[in-house]
């Protein structure tokens, strides 16, 4: 097959742009060959069992998915019953990039909480459980936060164990959308244990972070969820040939590629922040914690910069004219921030 795009072109529009790290490809070349037990029954499923445990905990156990979305249904579906509901940021990607399938799918409502910064504010969170014979009101039951959030942001150690202290003080179940939690930890200076300690479940991230076509949910309290091997066939996750999605996980968080490629990614960003923030005309919206820069450019000057072939996605969530959102990823070179910002101020020059 010929390739049919350019190898050497680096984006910014998202780490969904990057290619599989190496070591991913390598480990899915290493699990072909001959026959193995299908649907997860294969060697390298359970050797990500134990992986896993070393990062969450003994009682920690992992079901590879397709994506992140199948992810974040497949746990929140686990977590509550029918008529239960989740306590969520309104920016979080459960309530405004998924199409709403968490509610769809897995038929529950999202309970949207005011945020600056996409974080979840513990103040936010049911101080009581609804009474459990109220059959006119929904139940929330559960709270779910990004790692790293929609707009970039991180949430700490300390952040994390306030968000689980008040949800557990009021009887919930607590969710982390770990898309990017790789980027989270780095940016914490933590392990991936850390940055979830008594998160209940995870959407643990690979994609973004070098993979082909895999994400996992970690079930850290074996107690929070109800059928979730179920649901995973029902919700069209259950991969036949499980193998390559676990070692694609393996490939990435038996060592420290995880860790490596997450710090990349971060350096990057930062780097690309500093430079926007210097040039005249430009400002950065939000710190800069992990992997993506959200930044004012002036007028004219985002779609200037795309004609000289750039990819990167207008911030219409902002409500500021000219924001932007540019995203840096595993595999994100030096040359490629330099390259973009030279251009980004060369257009921003001519629209002086």
């Amino acid at each position: 097959m010929p390739m049919l795009h350019d190898a050497v072109k680096y984006d910014f529009g998202s780490d969904n742009y990057a290619g599989a790290h190496p070591a991913v490809l390598e480990a899915m070349v290493a699990a072909n060959g001959g026959h193995v037990g299908s649907y997860g029954d294969d060697p390298y499923t359970a050797r990500l069992q134990e992986v896993m445990k070393g990062h969450f905990g003994a009682d920690a156990r992992a079901f590879p998915v397709f994506n992140g979305t199948g992810a974040n249904v497949i746990a929140l579906q686990s977590m509550l019953p029918r008529w239960g509901a989740v306590v969520a940021p309104a920016s979080a990607h459960i309530n405004t990039d998924e199409n709403a399938a968490p509610e769809r799918i897995a038929g529950i409502k999202i309970v949207p909480r005011p945020s600056t910064d996409g974080r979840l504010d513990p103040g936010t969170i049911p101080s009581t459980r609804v009474d459990e014979d109220d059959v006119h009101s929904v139940h929330p039951l559960a709270v779910s936060f990004s790692n790293t959030t929609e707009l970039g942001s991180v949430h700490s150690v300390a952040q994390v164990r306030e968000i689980v202290t008040k949800a557990k003080d009021a009887g919930l179940l607590v969710h982390c959308d770990g898309s990017r939690l790789a980027n989270a930890a780095v940016a914490a200076g933590v392990s991936l244990g850390e940055i979830t300690e008594g998160v209940d479940v995870i959407s643990l991230g690979a994609t973004k972070l070098g993979a082909v076509a895999v994400e996992a949910v970690v079930v850290r309290n074996p107690e929070a969820v109800v059928g979730l091997e179920m649901l995973r066939k029902i919700d069209l996750q259950l991969a036949s040939k499980q193998r390559f999605l676990s070692a694609q996980l393996l490939a990435l968080y038996e060592g420290e590629v995880w860790r490596e490629n997450a710090s990349n990614a971060n350096a990057q960003a930062a780097r690309l922040g500093e430079a926007v923030a210097a040039l005249e005309g430009c400002s950065v919206l939000y710190p800069v914690e992990a992997n993506a820069v959200f930044a004012v450019l002036p007028e004219g000057v985002a779609d200037a910069v795309r004609e000289r072939g750039w990819h990167f996605y207008d911030w219409g969530p902002a409500g500021i004219p000219g924001a932007v959102r540019m995203m840096t990823a595993w595999d994100t070179p030096t040359e490629a921030v330099e390259a973009f910002v030279r251009d980004i101020k060369d257009c921003v020059a001519a629209a002086r």
